[in-house]
């Protein structure tokens, strides 16, 4: 899931719980729960900076899904502003970066 090293502050808690119910339109599973959320760093002026990727770079629904994580992420009370840097490192892989829920939903078992 997250590929965090530090505990989240409150504010980073609430921001990931407010971005949970962004949902990938073609799998029907959550972004948080497939692992495309990376990072989420809020600063002490409310700036929000999200790392995420998405399942391709070809990701149809990629603009979507970016768009909904800052809707999201901005109703968090304390939040300011909203970056989110899509990237590509580490690749996504579902074997490794999905909750277990969502494996099983992917056909994935260990």
């Amino acid at each position: 899931m997250l590929q965090v090293d530090r505990p989240l502050s409150e504010i980073e808690q609430r921001v990931f719980d407010a971005i949970k119910v962004v949902e990938d339109p073609e799998l029907f599973i959550q972004i948080v729960e497939l692992g495309l959320i990376y990072e989420i760093e809020v600063d002490e002026e409310g700036i929000c900076k999200i790392k995420m990727t998405f399942t391709s770079m070809a990701c149809p629904a990629g603009p979507s899904l970016k768009s909904q994580v800052i809707h999201h992420a901005l109703m968090v009370e304390g939040v300011k502003d909203v970056e989110v840097d899509v990237v590509w490192t580490p690749p996504w892989d579902p074997r490794i970066m999905a909750s277990e829920d969502a494996k099983m939903e992917l056909g994935i078992y260990d």
